[in-house]
């Protein structure tokens, strides 16, 4: 019997990267980069960035990988290149309480890494202790959307989501604000939130991620 999803329906794919190899960073190579590209945190340090899909958690995780060094790592890419299936492979083949057991075994080794900026997927948070374990290893950030926003991210993007499949662009709609109603009370828990406005341009990619970096500290 499977557990009942606290979070609703998650079938969906998030865009996937890493900005160095699978291995967790090596401590010297943490080291050479951390001192000058951390700024007020303290050492060691995690960012861990969450919130619902289309939010843009992987595309500000890589702009802020690129502009401080740090290596960075999508929760989505680490599973899948530990468990050699994508996760929607995951999901068909063992369900969905199976995957949030993996899932979470995944988020406590990258939970381990020290300075690394780490993407979730859009229902990690609201799984098991998922929310209280980010908190207490990293500097959480929840990108905040509105559904509207969410909804023209989505569209923007490449990757094809099974949750789009078949769907009007009002069914859509719905599904959105249903869910991350669901969701926020996890998302909110975060340490600190950011409001993200449409990011259709490199520019404002830019002010997203200096915006996160003065929240929590990194411009100091």
């Amino acid at each position: 019997m499977f557990a009942k999803n606290r979070c609703g329906e998650i079938m969906i794919k998030e865009t996937t990267y890493i900005a160095n190899t699978s291995s967790a960073p090596s401590e010297s190579s943490s080291s050479g980069v951390s001192g000058r590209s951390s700024g007020g945190l303290k050492q060691p340090f995690r960012i861990i960035i969450i919130g619902y899909m289309g939010s843009g958690k992987t595309t500000v995780g890589k702009a802020l990988a690129r502009k401080t060094g740090l290596p960075f790592y999508d929760l989505d890419w680490y599973i899948e290149n530990r468990m050699h299936k994508t996760v929607k492979q995951l999901f068909d083949e063992y369900g969905e309480e199976r995957f949030r057991m993996i899932e979470r075994n995944m988020l406590h080794e990258v939970g381990e890494f020290e300075n690394v900026i780490i993407s979730c997927g859009g229902g990690t948070p609201c799984f098991f202790d998922n929310i209280e374990y980010i908190n207490q290893q990293a500097e959480t950030v929840y990108l905040k959307c509105t559904p509207e926003i969410l909804y023209k991210h989505l569209k923007m993007g490449k990757t094809v989501r099974p949750l789009l499949l078949n769907k009007t662009p009002e069914e859509v709609k719905l599904f959105i604000n249903k869910q991350l109603k669901q969701r926020e009370v996890y998302y909110t828990q975060a340490k600190h939130t950011i409001d993200v406005t449409l990011m259709d341009s490199y520019d404002k990619i830019n002010i997203t991620v200096a915006k996160l970096q003065e929240a929590i500290g990194m411009d100091r």
